[in-house]
């Protein structure tokens, strides 16, 4: 497809400035720039590719002042970033949609199939499931016994949602993830054996939830492990059994919740967080990478960091002691010296 820069600051509620009918057919980053493609500038740490990109049109914000001569056509507008991101929305839903049913998919006979759906080559609806309208699902997807997707949700490829699984409206979920799999429950026996303790709940996934690749969501004991709405989770991802994630909190990738845990709305997990079973997390906590929670977050819209997880200002304060512990083990050994000469004196 291709847009001139008047049809995009027309969309865009933008202020052009340089050629109104240059057109661009695809998009790149500033520092990649190529003839015919939109750019944007964000980060001013990125501002010096601004004067040598090759891409026909940047979105810059409208405070913005360029120091040196830009060839580039300039369209202004209130927030480049968010500006770029509607215009890759705009590009995405634009795209042509599969639709019907391939002749290898497997559909039982009571499964309820919605208007304008698609299903994939060697995809399986089992019994009693119902796939609401407008929904997409890819190829070699499984989709257990009474399972219900709601409107427009897309399943991408080697997707296994497990029996009696709940999937709101809009929801995206990514290539080999699998939701629904059993809890890790095992009552132990004896000191060398485990008796597996049947998994007897569900997922529910509210409305616009998106789930990345090859995230493992598992049921619930008894009960729901519920996602609530406008959840997104970031590839490689594991929640326990019995969890719930707070309305719009955000997770990056290899973060890890035991089971049981209650995470708040609003929250912000950076990568590789770990969190104990049957903590509670507030509302609005920020948890920076590779942190692990051992204990419940009472105060809503704390920031924390470090294992165990503290408060980040207390963290940041404790990390320069922890650069010159080497130096100060050897002078506290020396001045153990010197005290035992003083003491044989």
């Amino acid at each position: 497809m291709e847009f001139t820069a008047a049809t995009i600051a027309g969309f865009l509620k933008g202020e052009i400035e340089g050629n109104p009918d240059i057109k661009v057919n695809t998009v790149a980053k500033i520092e990649e720039g190529q003839e015919g493609a939109l750019s944007f500038l964000a980060n001013p740490k990125y501002e010096h590719y601004i004067y040598s990109t090759a891409s026909s049109i940047v979105l810059v914000d409208k405070s913005f002042v360029p120091s040196g001569k830009i060839r580039a056509t300039l369209i202004r507008v209130e927030n480049a970033y968010e500006a770029f991101a509607s215009l890759l929305r705009l590009v995405d839903q634009s795209r042509a949609r599969k639709k019907g049913i391939h002749s290898t998919a497997i559909i039982e006979t009571t499964a309820k199939i919605g208007s304008d759906v698609y299903i994939g080559p060697y995809s399986y609806i089992g019994e009693n499931c119902i796939i609401g309208d407008g929904c997409s699902v890819y190829p070699h997807v499984y989709i257990g016994d009474n399972t219900k997707l709601g409107k427009n949700c897309t399943i991408n490829p080697g997707v296994k949602i497990y029996h009696d699984c709940l999937v709101g409206q809009g929801c995206i979920i990514h290539a080999g993830t699998v939701i629904g799999s059993d809890g890790f429950g095992f009552a132990p026996q004896s000191e060398s054996e485990y008796t597996k303790i049947p998994q007897l709940g569900n997922v529910i996934l509210e409305d616009h939830v998106e789930i990345g690749a090859n995230v493992t969501i598992d049921r619930a004991t008894m009960g729901s492990t519920i996602i609530r709405k406008g959840v997104k989770l970031d590839n490689l991802i594991q929640i326990g059994h019995n969890v719930e994630v707070g309305e719009n909190t955000v997770m990056a990738a290899q973060t890890g919740i035991a089971g049981s845990t209650k995470i708040g709305k609003n929250c912000m997990f950076g990568g590789q967080v770990g969190v104990a079973g049957h903590v509670k997390i507030a509302n609005g906590t920020k948890v920076g990478a590779q942190a692990g929670i051992i204990g419940e977050v009472k105060a809503e819209n704390t920031i924390i960091i470090g294992s165990p997880a503290i408060d980040y200002k207390q963290f940041l304060k404790s990390s320069v002691i922890f650069k010159i512990l080497p130096d100060m083990k050897i002078k506290i050994d020396t001045l153990e010296k010197e005290v035992d000469s003083l003491k044989r004196k």
